[in-house]
C-alpha cells in the first residue's frame, strides 16, 4: 500500500511541471553571496484562568519571545542556493538549528531539489511562514496533526510556468512538493529504515481561488521498547483559499480540514520546536479551521477565526479525558511598515460538553489575550 501511495505522489510530482515555503522566510532569487535574515516576535500573554476554591485570582500575565530567529541565505552559481535558520527563543528552548538545507533549481520553475532539514510540505497554514500568519499562532489541528513541522530528508518541488486556463494566463497554476523524511522530527536521527512520505499539490487557476491537498504516511518505532511492531501514521488534508477585491478593500478567506489516524501511539503537540507527549493506543483525529481577514487601506487587518479539534473520534465529546476543543479568535494585525507588525488576538476557548448532563461539563477557564510585536531584519 505504501508503494502505491508513493507511486501516485511521484507521478503527480514529475507530471506537473511556486513551491511551498521550506523555511521561515523567502530565499533571494538573484542576490549572490550570503544575506542575513531573521525576525523577532515579542509578546505579552494574559491567561484568564478564573479563581481557585478560596477565591484567589489565577490570572497569569507574562512577557515572552514566541520566536527569535536569525539565519543566513544566499545563492551560488549556477542555480544553487542555501538556507540556514536558528531558533534563539528560550520559550522554545533555543538555541538550535531550525532549518538547514541546500537547493538546486534543476529545471527552471518545474523542479527544485532540496536536501537537509526543512519544513514539512503539508497543508496551507503550515506552508505559510510564521511571520506571515494572520493570527499569532497556528491552529490547534495543525499543531497536533501536521507535526513534526520540520524534518530531515529530500524534497522535490516546483510549479507550472505561465499558462492559460479558462481564458486567463497565470503562472503557478499548479504547484507541488514531495518529500522523503526521517519522520522523527527536528534535529533527530531516524530510528528505523522506513521513510515518511509527505506530498502537497495546489491548483490556483486564478487569483480569486486556490485549492490544495496534502498527504503524509510514515512508520516509526513505538516509544515503548517492549513493543516491536512499528507505529503507523497517516494524514490527509484539504484546504481552500478565496480572495476578493472590493475597491480599496480586500477579503481573504481560508479553510483547512485535516484527518489523522495513528496506530500504536500518538504524539500530542510538538509544533514549532516544542516537545510532544506520547500516548499509547490507536486513534482517529480530525478538525478544521476557517478564518476571514479584511484588508484595509489603513494598514490594519481585522481577522476572525474559528477552529475545532477532536483528539479522539471514538470517544464521546463529553468525556473528560479527550473531548473536542474549539476556539473563536478575534483580533487584528497592524502593519507599521514593511518590517514591523503589531498583532492582537483574543482567544475564546470552548470545550465540548453534554447538552443534557451538566456533571459532564468540560468548560475550562483558559481564555487568552495576546499582544505581539514583530520586526524583521532589514
Amino acid at each position: 500500500m505504501k508503494k502505491i501511495y508513493f507511486a501516485a505522489l511521484f507521478i503527480l510530482a514529475v507530471g506537473l511541471p511556486n513551491a511551498f515555503s521550506q523555511g521561515c522566510m523567502d530565499t533571494p532569487s538573484s542576490t549572490t553571496g550570503p544575506q542575513i535574515i531573521g525576525y523577532v516576535q515579542a509578546e505579552n500573554i494574559t491567561k484568564f484562568l478564573g479563581a481557585d476554591a478560596s477565591g484567589n485570582d489565577l490570572t497569569e500575565n507574562s512577557f515572552a519571545f514566541r520566536r527569535a530567529r536569525v539565519g543566513v541565505t544566499g545563492t551560488i552559481p549556477y542555480n544553487f542556493s542555501y538556507y540556514v535558520m536558528t531558533e534563539l527563543s528560550p520559550t522554545f528552548k533555543g538555541p538550535y538549528i531550525l532549518d538547514a538545507f541546500f537547493s538546486w533549481k534543476a529545471a527552471k520553475s518545474y523542479l527544485k531539489i532540496s536536501v537537509g532539514q526543512f519544513k514539512s510540505p503539508f497543508g496551507l497554514e503550515l506552508s505559510t511562514p510564521c511571520q506571515s500568519l494572520y493570527t499569532v499562532d497556528r491552529s490547534l489541528i495543525v499543531n497536533e496533526l501536521a507535526s513534526p513541522f520540520r524534518d530531515q530528508g529530500l524534497m522535490f518541488s516546483g510549479s507550472s510556468d505561465s499558462i492559460q486556463i479558462f481564458g486567463i494566463e497565470k503562472p503557478n497554476i499548479l504547484s507541488y512538493s514531495l518529500a522523503l523524511t526521517n519522520g522523527t522530527g527536528l534535529n533527530t536521527m531516524d530510528n528505523n529504515k522506513s521513510k515518511d512520505i509527505i506530498g502537497r499539490i495546489v491548483f490556483a487557476p486564478c487569483d480569486f481561488f486556490q485549492i490544495g491537498g496534502s498527504y503524509h504516511y510514515g512508520k516509526e518505532k513505538n516509544p515503548d521498547p517492549t513493543i516491536t511492531k512499528a507505529d503507523v501514521l497517516s494524514r490527509w488534508g484539504a484546504d481552500l483559499q478565496l480572495k476578493k477585491s472590493l475597491g480599496r478593500f480586500g477579503l481573504l478567506s481560508q479553510t483547512e480540514y485535516i484527518f489523522g489516524k495513528d496506530e500504536g501511539s500518538k504524539l500530542i503537540g510538538g509544533g514549532c520546536g516544542s516537545t510532544p507527549e506520547v500516548v499509547q493506543g490507536s486513534f482517529k483525529r480530525n478538525g478544521f479551521y476557517s478564518q476571514m481577514m479584511l484588508q484595509t487601506p489603513w494598514k490594519i487587518e481585522p481577522v476572525v477565526k474559528f477552529e475545532t479539534y477532536d483528539p479522539n473520534k471514538d470517544l464521546s465529546d463529553s468525556d473528560h479525558k479527550e473531548f473536542r476543543r474549539s476556539s473563536w479568535i478575534f483580533g487584528f494585525s497592524y502593519y507599521v511598515n514593511d518590517w514591523t507588525r503589531i498583532q492582537m488576538n483574543y482567544m475564546y476557548n470552548l470545550e465540548a460538553s453534554s447538552a443534557t448532563d451538566y456533571s459532564q461539563y468540560n468548560e475550562i477557564k483558559n481564555d487568552m489575550l495576546v499582544f505581539q510585536l514583530q520586526f524583521k531584519l532589514k
